[in-house]
């Protein structure tokens, strides 16, 4: 009996470790993902880039559940004009690659947005050039009026830059109006306008935001009422969405209302895009600006400073 005992013991324990073997494995699967992707990351920051790419390569491989992270910043490293070996073509490779094996992927509209910019680069530089040439023909034309000009442009500068340095010191801001059809964030100091600046919407940005999900920007009036200094998308201001009458009209639809809209910046390893990113409307239903843009944004409002979001 004592023998049979000690048999059923060894082989209780037996089936527990056959039991929790997924358990540890997957755990140090998800450790052994997490450090590879490190490793791929501080490779990027160094300048190696085709030693990230490389790795990255190698999470795609050995860790498929990750591989839409892994092809994402294949991507972004790709199209990085710091790149000496930029190629736009593996770029788009990579995020059409996201859309069509990873349907469910946070990185979806992330990748629809860059392979937009990406198919616009040689419209752009034609665009560029033209204005360039204008440009050229222009200051040939007022040769002699460029140095009065260029003192003019400076002068105007250093007055806004005055004059967003006193309202942030004085905190003389009254309001922010967000006119969605011109894509402008107008910042208003003593009834006045400040400073105006170009936006991206939600990716359906036509009408008012109805429920969660929807990728709409809200319409409608709110106070901005906290800020996140360590959000994913640089830094970032919200806006008191939903309101009593968008939960109203979420109650007769049956639907949330959904919420967590901001005024934010880029994502983060984005910033080089700039001003680009207002060539289409790429947010989840919040108001995007530029990384520089928000930070200047954030010290003019305080929370607590009205919003007043118009269609």
């Amino acid at each position: 009996m004592a023998a049979l005992a000690v048999i059923g013991k060894k082989f209780r324990l037996f089936s527990a470790c056959v039991l929790m073997a997924p358990v540890v494995l997957a755990g140090c699967s998800h450790l052994q993902a997490k450090s590879s992707f490190e490793e791929a990351d501080n490779l990027f920051r160094s300048g190696r880039y085709q030693d990230s790419l490389h790795k990255y390569e190698q999470i795609v491989q050995n860790y498929p559940d990750r591989g839409d992270a892994a092809l994402f910043e294949m991507g972004i490293i790709n199209s990085n004009p710091k790149n000496d070996h930029q190629d736009l073509d593996k770029s788009l490779e990579c995020f059409q690659k996201i859309i069509k094996n990873y349907p469910g992927s946070s990185y979806r509209q992330d990748s629809e947005m860059m392979m937009f910019y990406i198919n616009n680069v040689p419209i752009k530089d034609r665009m560029i050039a033209k204005g360039q040439r204008e440009i050229d023909a222009l200051q040939r034309d007022v040769s002699g009026k460029g140095s009065e000009i260029i003192t003019l442009q400076r002068k105007i500068r250093e007055l806004e830059q005055q004059l967003v340095a006193f309202a942030i010191k004085h905190r003389t801001v009254d309001k922010v109006v967000i006119d969605k059809k011109d894509r402008q964030l107008m910042v208003f100091s003593r009834g006045e306008v400040l400073k105006t600046y170009r936006i991206a919407l939600g990716g359906d940005p036509i009408g008012p935001k109805e429920r969660f999900d929807d990728d709409k920007t809200p319409e409608g009036a709110y106070l901005i009422d906290s800020r996140n200094m360590n959000s994913k998308y640089h830094l970032s201001l919200h806006i008191s969405y939903p309101n009593e009458s968008d939960r109203r009209r979420a109650r007769k639809l049956g639907v949330s209302p959904g919420g967590d809209i901001m005024i934010h910046g880029l994502k983060k390893g984005l910033s080089w895009v700039g001003e680009a990113h207002r060539e289409v409307d790429w947010t989840k239903g919040c108001i995007a600006v530029t990384d520089e843009e928000i930070e200047e944004i954030a010290k003019l409002v305080p929370n607590g400073t009205p919003v007043v979001i118009n269609p």
